[in-house]
C-alpha cells in the first residue's frame, strides 16, 4: 500500500466543516463533549478467545494481554494518578474475569503504578494455577544508581519475589532508545555491566522463558539490536503498532519510527511482535466527533476502541495486544473484540488508513499518558495539561481568533474545562523550565516548550487577546 501524503493543507475550522456536521448529524452526535466509545453491549463468551503460537517456545498465547500500567485505584481512577493506593480487589476481580474468559498473558514492571504494580499483579496472579497464565515484566534500571550489576541484578530478582515466582516467562529490557544518549544509555544499563549477559544465561538456566526489548525512541538502537540477533536469539520485540502511527508516527514526531518499519524489520527476521499503545494512549478511542461518526457510520455496533484493536490484531506476526484496562467495560469491550477476532480486510485496513490521513488535520500533541514525565519537581500535572489541550483541539474548542464563530462558546469550554482537570497550582503558569521531563517522554515532546505555549494561549483566552 503506498503512503498517502498530503499535498495541500486545510484549516480545522474547514475540516469541521466539509466532514464534521453531516457525519455527526449522522450520527446523533453533540458537537462537543466525550468521544470515549469503548463499551458496546453483547454476550461475551469464554471460549472465543484468539490465540497466537509463540514460535520459540509454543506458548499459546491470548491476543488480549493484560497490561498492568493503569491498574484502577480505592477512588476509582488510574493508580498511576495521584497518590491513591491501589484497588487490590478490582485488580483480583479484573484479572480473575480476564483468565475466566481466555485471557493469559500479563504485562508489569517495577516503574508501573509508583513501583506497586508488580506486586498486586503477583498478588491477584497467585490465586489462580501457575500454568494458567504468562507473566512478563520488565528490567526497569532507567535510574544511574541502578545501572551497576548489582543493582540491576537486584532489581531482577525483585521483580520474582514481587510477582510470587521462580521463573518469568517474558522479560524484556525496559524502554530500550529512550534518553539523551539512547546508545551509550544502553551500553551503561545492559552491556558495560555485564548484565545482558547474565540475562543470557538466566534464559538457558530457565529462569526466563524468553527475552526482549521495548523499544522507544532512538531507531539506532532498535536496528543495532536486530543486527545482533544472531547472538542474543531475541525471542520476541515490544513495539507501539496503532493505525496512526502505521505511516504518521515519524511526521507526528520526527524522533519517533513509523510502526510499518518496525514491524517489517521483526518480520524478516522471524521475530514476534508485543504490542503496546494500540489505542494511543487513549487517543483512539477519545477521537475527534468527525472520526468518531466516520467509524460508527461504518460499524454502529462496533466501539470505537474496537477499530484500533482489530488493527493491532490483524497482523500475522504479533504475539499479543496490550491494552491497560482500569475498568471492567474496557476489559469486556477487548474480549468482544478478541474472542475472536475478525481480522481487517484488505479495504478496512484502506479504510483505518484514509481515517489516520484525517485525524492529522489535528495538530494534536503526541501525548500517550505514560506519565514518565512524572513526577515535575514543581508539582505541575504535564499530561493532564496536555490531554486537555489535545481534548479541545479535537472537539473544536481551540478558538485561533476572536472573531472565530463560537469562539465565546470555544474559550468558555476551554478556561472551565482547564480549571476542572487542571488545580491551578499544578497548571502549566508554574513551569520553569527545568526540562526535568523530556528526557522522560518515549515521544520526545519538547514538554517545557509545549507547557510555555500553552500557557500563553491561556493568558491570551483569559485577557481576550486573541
Amino acid at each position: 500500500m503506498k503512503n498517502t501524503q498530503n499535498n495541500h493543507t486545510i484549516t480545522r475550522r474547514d475540516f469541521l466543516k466539509t466532514m464534521g456536521v453531516a457525519g455527526v448529524a449522522a450520527t446523533g452526535l453533540s458537537a462537543c463533549g466525550d468521544n470515549t466509545n469503548t463499551s458496546v453491549s453483547g454476550e461475551i463468551p469464554t471460549d472465543g478467545m484468539t490465540y497466537r503460537t509463540n514460535r520459540s517456545t509454543g506458548d499459546k498465547v491470548s491476543l488480549l494481554g493484560f497490561g498492568m500500567m493503569r491498574l484502577p485505584s480505592v477512588g476509582g481512577r488510574s493508580a498511576r494518578e495521584g497518590n491513591e493506593e491501589i484497588d487490590q480487589e478490582m485488580v483480583n476481580q479484573l484479572v480473575g474475569y480476564a483468565i475466566e474468559h481466555g485471557v493469559n498473558y500479563f504485562d508489569t514492571s517495577p516503574a508501573y503504578c509508583r513501583g506497586k504494580s508488580e506486586h498486586a499483579t503477583g498478588i491477584a496472579l497467585a490465586r489462580h494455577p501457575r500454568h494458567s497464565y504468562f507473566v512478563a515484566t520488565k528490567l526497569s534500571n532507567f535510574a544511574p544508581a541502578s545501572w551497576p550489576f548489582e543493582a540491576s541484578q537486584a532489581m531482577y530478582h525483585n521483580s520474582m519475589k514481587e510477582l510470587q515466582v521462580d521463573y518469568i516467562d517474558y522479560l524484556l529490557l525496559h524502554g530500550i532508545g529512550m534518553g539523551d544518549k539512547p546508545m551509550e544509555e544502553f551500553n551503561a544499563r545492559y552491556i558495560d555491566n555485564g548484565m545482558l549477559e547474565y540475562l543470557l544465561e538466566e534464559r538457558r538456566a530457565g529462569r526466563i522463558r524468553n527475552l526482549g526489548f521495548s523499544y522507544h525512541g532512538d531507531i539506532r538502537v532498535f536496528d543495532y539490536l536486530l543486527s545482533r540477533h544472531d547472538y542474543y536469539q531475541w525471542n520476541f520485540v515490544q513495539i507501539q503498532l496503532n493505525y496512526l502511527d502505521w505511516k504518521y508516527a515519524k511526521q507526528i514526531n520526527p524522533r519517533n519510527t513509523d510502526a510499518e518499519y518496525l514491524y517489517t524489520e521483526l518480520q524478516k527476521r522471524g521475530i514476534q511482535a508485543i504490542i503496546m499503545e494500540p489505542l494511543l494512549g487513549g487517543r483512539l478511542s477519545n477521537v475527534p466527533n468527525n472520526i468518531m461518526a466516520r467509524l460508527k457510520q461504518r460499524e454502529p455496533e462496533q466501539s470505537v476502541a474496537s477499530w484500533a484493536f482489530r488493527f493491532a490484531g490483524s497482523f500475522p506476526d504479533v504475539l499479543t495486544v496490550l491494552s491497560g484496562m482500569t475498568r471492567m467495560e474496557h476489559l469486556q469491550d477487548n474480549l468482544r473484540t478478541y474472542a475472536p477476532l475478525k481480522p481487517l480486510t484488505d479495504e478496512e485496513f484502506r479504510f483505518l488508513q484514509d481515517t489516520a490521513t484525517l485525524m492529522m488535520q489535528f495538530d494534536t500533541i503526541p501525548c500517550n499518558d505514560c506519565k514518565y514525565c512524572m513526577p515535575c519537581p514543581y508539582g505541575i500535572d504535564i499530561p493532564a495539561i496536555l490531554l486537555h489541550y489535545n481534548k479541545c483541539l479535537n472537539e473544536g474548542n481551540i478558538p485561533e481568533s476572536s472573531q472565530d464563530e463560537n469562539y465565546r462558546r470555544a474559550r468558555r469550554a476551554y478556561l472551565v474545562g482547564y480549571d476542572r482537570s487542571v488545580p491551578r497550582l499544578r497548571q502549566a503558569s508554574h513551569c520553569i523550565g527545568c526540562n526535568q521531563c523530556s528526557p522522560h517522554c518515549p515521544q520526545r515532546i519538547n514538554i517545557p516548550g509545549e507547557l510555555h505555549r500553552i500557557d500563553a494561549y491561556v493568558e491570551r483566552l483569559k485577557q481576550e487577546t486573541l
